[in-house]
């Protein structure tokens, strides 16, 4: 969903930094730059290096909530039968740019549920001091990973409730961006 964000938004003029992980999609649009990362450690820090200087950050990266708390460089060998991996939270990217969040930003964050949907969502949304979250439900066939469509359910920070039937991620991200823009 976010490289089709990013390419709704900059189609609308906007000029758009994509912070990215590893993924096999490329845009060639002259209003976005592309910044890639490879790590959650890496994507929290260039997301705060960057947030204090947007008018709009919208946040559709499934960043790990955890890794692991030693990391190699090279291959584990099989030694034993079972091996413990330790792991650690890491940074929550929402939680900490909604902290410094400015009254003029707007910050739009993403939710996967499975249960109490909506409720969860709304927690999230309050939680993190987002504007609005675009709930998605791995319920919904057809919709979230893996496909070419979507299927979302859109709640702001006053509470209204909007949703959007299954369609293509480009038609998802086109009404992402307009429930934004209603409120600028």
């Amino acid at each position: 969903m976010g490289y089709a964000i990013a390419e709704a938004c900059a189609n609308m003029g906007a000029e758009v930094i994509l912070i990215s992980g590893p993924v096999n999609i490329t845009l060639q649009h002259k209003n976005i730059l592309v910044l890639p990362v490879h790590t959650a450690q890496e994507m929290y820090q260039t997301a705060m290096d960057h947030f204090n200087s947007c008018d709009i950050a919208i946040l559709s990266a499934a960043v790990a909530d955890f890794s692991p708390e030693i990391t190699l460089s090279s291959k584990i060998k099989r030694e034993k039968e079972d091996m413990h991996l330790n792991l650690k939270p890491t940074k929550d990217i929402a939680m900490e740019l909604g902290k410094i969040k400015k009254l003029d930003q707007i910050l739009c964050g993403f939710a996967l549920e499975t249960d109490n949907e909506i409720e969860n969502a709304r927690g999230k949304l309050k939680r993190k001091n987002l504007d609005l979250i675009v709930l998605n439900s791995l319920n919904d066939k057809g919709a979230g990973f893996g496909t070419d469509t979507n299927k979302i359910t859109i709640i702001d920070k006053n509470n209204n409730i909007d949703k959007f039937e299954l369609k293509s991620k480009s038609e998802v991200a086109e009404d992402i961006v307009n429930k934004i823009l209603t409120l600028v």
